[in-house]
């Protein structure tokens, strides 16, 4: 006979699969060029088999409602998109001119982020924001080289730590 955690714990890992599922399966079709059965269907199985394998890889030990946490994250999404566009154009500036200083340095701080999901997503933002880069993470203790001072400072302003606790419910 199951016990109630027992029953809880599959039922958390078939939210986490389907959730999974519904999520590479909308990025598949928005980057799709095509609409037919046969794509459709490759779509529909590859996206099965990924999230069946990645299952208890996601999601796992999240606090909160998952539902809640991918609004979250889907709003997240387009914030660090512009967040890259604004440190590109940053970047491209100093390349292209002068006037600008590169004074690269290595920042740290320390981390109030509590999961390894949270810790990851914000190393990872981090790094795909032009002219900051993750080192190194130990304990709840970040390394950062940043291209300039003012990278770094933004950085270390903590908004994006902020954002990554937000939708990890760790806020």
């Amino acid at each position: 006979m199951h016990n109630i955690n027992e029953n809880s714990k599959q039922s958390s890992t078939w939210e986490a699969f389907i959730l999974i599922f519904l999520i590479l399966f909308a990025f598949w079709y928005l980057l799709s060029t095509y609409v037919d059965t046969f794509h459709l269907g490759s779509g529909f199985i590859c996206s099965v088999i990924v999230a069946y394998m990645s299952r208890n890889l996601m999601f796992v030990g999240a606090h909160g409602n998952r539902l809640t946490q991918t609004a979250r994250f889907i709003v997240y999404i387009p914030w660090l998109l512009y967040q890259i566009v604004i440190a590109n154009i940053d970047v491209a500036k100093r390349i292209l001119s002068p006037d600008m200083p590169i004074d690269p340095r290595v920042v740290t701080f320390k981390s109030s982020l509590k999961s390894d999901l949270a810790k990851t997503t914000l190393a990872n933002s981090i790094t795909l924001t032009p002219g900051t880069v993750t080192i190194d993470i130990k304990d709840d203790v970040f390394y950062i080289h940043a291209i300039s001072e003012s990278s770094a400072n933004d950085l270390l302003e903590g908004t994006m730590q902020r954002k990554v606790a937000h939708v990890f419910m760790e806020d």
